[in-house]
């Protein structure tokens, strides 16, 4: 049998001795392995691994809702059993449910979690809570949200186009032009949702450029393309690429290079938007010169980048990144319009694409929408929700009115988050903000397996178990591989998976059985492979038994014999294929976009103005702050792990900084830093480089939040976690997206005395305290 564990990284084998593992080694059929993975070993028993449930010392002692809940974050810990954890959370969810209604549960449980597809945090504690009643959700994504939003009204949905779009071997064989509006960073095609049994984006990109395909890279960082595809490198100033799209629709339009024929037939409001370009309204003529005092670059690029397009089959490249900054609904938006002027949507290796290596996933050739079960979560009875990146307006604004997509709702009064994959204290924007707030609520629960932000901020800290110490299946409907992950170990201390806490808990509740269904967790496994196994069949695939899979370890299935399409059948047939529009064609102007009345979401593609951006900085210190995803982990995931740790500077994330921007202001390469606005203050470590626009600072994501309790050091995160800079507001009224890279910030030397790094660093525990009772009534 088979020994083999997939992550959202990779798959492995993996190697024991005594016990334990020791050693991951890559999956044969994975060409391009990670090391991410790697990173794992050294800290599954690590000082931040929790080993037993805690709860908060002062929650203890005073229950839900006492006056010190302010002391989230630097309380210390009570280690308890777990079947006093469970009366806790049980009698506790009963609590506020009688008090207040399940509406008052926030369960956002945003992120990534863990590769598996029995295993899936989020979909485990969204089934418990709805099995009591239901709880108050998020929609939509950090990653995207503003597109999630706002492209159903272009062009009738968006998670079909996100990972179900023009492959790689369309690209490879038929694009001449490749245009990457915020590059293609590899780094970021080290993931994928679900588990990864091969990655496809460096092969894929370096055989498109030995075909002969031509790239360009708009970006401000020269490494969001491969310098082996030997790309031109347009910088261009952050947030200014719907102004660069704008502009190249007008030249096309003023050049008579745009397919009118292709307009008239796939899409609607093309003259009100035409109007636009020429400036009927505003007296604005969006023209090259135009565009470039706003983006920085040349008329005479833009110019000639409108007429390359227009003569060669072109694929424009939209990097989920535009989403994420203000008024992130409009430069997808501007890209589709782009891409319907020069007529090639629908065609091989032409038309538009959303985030080409945003994961691995993007862009591969096998059977789309494969239905793969997961576990059933049932029905949410509870309306209530919010946006996924509203969470800390929710704490703060009980009450108060929220607008998303042309209606109004109102922020839930939560009394208990309860979060179970992810960590809100890496997505999320302000974290000085979301410090403040997240002690409002009367009791935090957090099911992870190590000492994070996330868990240093609740107040019941439930242990789980990792991958590695589980068995489960990864098969996902972006993949074409499924693995057997066998559990390689047995968990650290009394870690336990997600499905037994709740069914511990659901045990208190009296619902055990109905989160159960009778099942196991290994008989849950069996009965989703079955299902899919019968699912998969209707589509002429023949899996092997559960047993055979099993014992085999491993299967894929084929990829398709043609190369996928985006709009293809749209474009042989738009009245057939109509899309999901109020017109079915694809919408330039969105009449239902403007019944919305959103000044800050025109019903066709517009720039406007960014709140903080270089274009309207106050003074010449200012830089503009972009915040990526990491090379070496995934969001903040095994960011305490060996791989992540060897390239911190000092202990600390490191920063890059264009080497004229740090000359100016004293800063030398390895050198520790304050970056610092109204919002907060962390510490990096500089990396100087060339390869990055002037005026523009580039962190990843990711660094495990590491506040100054004391506050002597005067800043808001020692590490260097980039969300205590970026700011707290939606993307527009229609979305409420985050808008994370629209973020000015300074930069000095760090003048003060080294700081210790302690984000790595268990809390206090105390051994054992007295038992709780029940929790009192705030």
């Amino acid at each position: 049998m088979m020994q083999l564990t997939s992550t959202h990284w990779g798959t492995y084998h993996y190697k024991t001795e005594n016990g334990k593992v020791t050693a991951l080694t890559p999956f044969e059929d994975d060409a391009e392995p990670t090391t991410i993975g790697q990173g794992i070993l050294d800290v599954l028993d690590h000082e931040t691994r929790i080993t037993q449930p805690m709860v908060r010392q002062s929650w203890l002692e005073g229950g839900p809702g006492n006056r010190q809940t302010e002391k989230r974050g630097s309380d210390r810990f009570v280690a308890i059993d777990w079947d006093t954890a469970s009366q806790l959370v049980g009698d506790e969810l009963q609590r506020v449910i009688d008090a207040h209604g399940n509406q008052a549960i926030y369960a956002g449980s945003y992120g990534w979690a863990s590769a598996g597809r029995f295993h899936h945090a989020q979909s485990q504690i969204h089934r418990f809570l709805n099995v009591i009643g239901g709880y108050t959700k998020s929609v939509n994504t950090y990653s995207f949200a503003a597109a999630e939003v706002m492209m159903p009204h272009v062009i009738g949905d968006f998670r079909n186009y996100t990972y179900n779009q023009t492959s790689w071997a369309s690209v490879i064989a038929n694009t001449e032009l490749f245009v990457a509006f915020g590059g293609v960073p590899l780094k970021n095609g080290q993931i994928g949702q679900g588990g990864v049994g091969r990655h496809i984006q460096r092969d894929s990109i370096l055989a498109a450029h030995k075909n002969g395909v031509k790239f360009i890279s708009i970006s401000p960082l020269k490494s969001d393309m491969d310098d082996d595809v030997d790309a031109t490198w347009l910088t261009i100033r952050p947030n200014t690429d719907t102004a660069l799209i704008i502009a190249l629709c007008y030249e096309l339009m003023d050049k008579q290079l745009y397919d009118a024929n292709f307009l008239d037939r796939y899409t609607v409001g093309f003259d009100k938007f035409s109007d636009y370009l020429r400036g009927t309204h505003d007296g604005v003529a969006k023209t090259a010169q135009w565009a470039a005092a706003i983006c920085d670059i040349s008329a005479d690029h833009i110019c000639h980048l409108a007429v390359q397009m227009a003569s060669h089959r072109t694929m424009l490249s939209l990097s989920w990144s535009l989403t994420r900054q203000a008024h992130g609904e409009q430069p997808f938006w501007a890209g589709i319009v782009l891409a319907a002027m020069l007529g090639q949507i629908g065609l091989p290796g032409g038309g538009f694409g959303f985030g080409y290596s945003a994961t691995n996933t993007v862009g591969n050739n096998f059977q789309r929408n494969m239905p793969i079960a997961d576990l059933p979560q049932g029905r949410n009875p509870v309306n209530s929700f919010i946006p996924v990146a509203r969470i800390a307006d929710m704490l703060e604004y009980p009450g108060a009115d929220f607008t998303y997509n042309g209606a109004t709702y109102q922020y839930p009064d939560i009394k208990i988050i309860y979060w179970a994959g992810g960590n809100p204290f890496h997505h999320h924007q302000d974290l000085r903000r979301l410090r403040r707030v997240w002690q409002k609520p009367d009791t935090v629960i957090v099911n992870d397996w190590c000492w994070n932000a996330s868990t240093k901020h609740a107040d019941i800290v439930l242990p789980t178990t990792t991958t590695l110490e589980r068995s489960d299946i990864a098969m996902s409907p972006r993949d074409n591989y499924f693995v057997a992950m066998r559990q390689a170990q047995a968990p650290v201390g009394s870690a336990r998976d997600d499905f037994d806490i709740l069914r511990g808990i659901g045990r208190v509740m009296g619902v055990e059985d109905k989160f159960t269904e009778g099942r196991d967790a290994c008989a849950w496994q069996r009965w989703m492979y079955d299902v899919t196994r019968q699912s998969m069949s209707a589509f002429g695939h023949e899996l092997p038994s559960y047993d055979a899979f099993l014992e085999r370890g491993w299967f894929k299935i084929d990829e398709l014999g043609e190369p996928a399409v985006i709009l293809d059948k749209f474009r042989a047939d738009p009245i057939v294929n109509k899309l999901d529009t109020p017109s079915g064609k694809i919408e330039i102007y969105s009449e239902q976009v403007a019944g919305f009345g959103y000044d800050d979401c025109p019903p066709h593609p517009s720039w406007l103005t960014p709140p903080e951006w270089l274009g309207a900085r106050q003074h010449s210190a200012q830089l503009h702050l972009l915040c990526a995803q990491p090379a070496n982990k995934l969001h903040s995931q095994l960011d305490h792990g060996s791989i992540s740790r060897a390239t911190k500077i000092n202990g600390h994330e490191p920063l890059l900084i264009n080497a004229e921007d740090a000359a100016t202001r004293g800063i030398v390469d390895g050198a520790i830093v304050r970056v610092f606005n109204q919002r907060g203050a962390c510490l990096c470590g500089a990396r100087v480089i060339q390869d990055i626009m002037p005026g523009v600072l580039m962190m990843s994501t990711g660094a495990w939040f590491d506040p100054d309790i004391t506050g002597d050091s005067g800043v808001d995160c020692k590490h260097g976690n980039p969300n205590v800079l970026t700011p707290d507001r939606g993307t527009s009224s229609l979305a409420q997206g985050p808008a994370a890279h629209s973020c000015l910030v300074e930069i000095e030397p760090w003048a003060g005395a080294p700081v210790v790094v302690t984000a790595f660093t268990a809390p206090d525990i105390v051994p054992s305290g007295p038992a709780p009772t029940r929790p009192r009534t705030s």
